[in-house]
């Protein structure tokens, strides 16, 4: 079994979610771990598990502005951002309404600020309402990984995305299995 994990990140918090959700996966399935300018329609055509995720900007998915936004944020000296060298290729936005219908199986995950969903949006839920309409099966509710005001992740956080790769690897096997049954 193949996974594919796809992500934009702008400061780099999302890339180290994105690794370790594949690290989990690993258990069980090949994966391949690409920057979402990286994800061609063969690596998604090979995959049997598409796990998609991005950073939450201004409560959704980043635009060309808030991408700039971010740009300039991290540009400032006394900002202590570095830009995560895949920063300035495609966003997650452009690659989902570009993205081929398909029937494979999929999730949905964000990095955004800590608080409640309501005031710092989820970048998640649209990512998952994408694949839903493009043919892709999710088969977790779409989750979001907390992000601190100085951009750090939060404790735990590093583990806890390996261990929702894992929990993401077992629900896949199961309807796998439910299906050949």
């Amino acid at each position: 079994m193949r996974a594919l994990v796809v992500y934009e990140s702008m400061y780099g918090n999302t890339r180290v979610v994105a690794g370790n959700i594949a690290d989990g996966l690993r258990g069980t399935y090949e994966v391949t771990l690409v920057p979402v300018a990286a994800a061609t329609a063969d690596l998604i055509a090979q995959a049997d598990l598409l796990v998609v995720g991005a950073p939450t900007h201004m409560h959704g998915l980043s635009t060309a502005s808030s991408r700039q936004a971010a740009r300039k944020t991290a540009a400032k000296p006394e900002s202590g951002l570095t830009l995560d060298p895949d920063a300035g290729g495609l966003a997650v936005r452009g690659w989902l309404s570009d993205l081929a219908d398909g029937h494979t199986l999929a999730a949905a995950f964000d990095t955004r600020l800590v608080g409640v969903p309501a005031l710092t949006g989820r970048a998640s839920r649209g990512i998952g309402r994408s694949l839903r309409r493009h043919g892709y099966r999710l088969i977790a509710p779409p989750e979001s990984f907390m992000v601190t005001k100085v951009n750090t992740l939060v404790d735990g956080e590093v583990s806890r995305a390996r261990q929702w790769g894992e929990a993401l690897a077992a629900s896949a096997d199961l309807i796998v299995l439910a299906a050949q049954q």
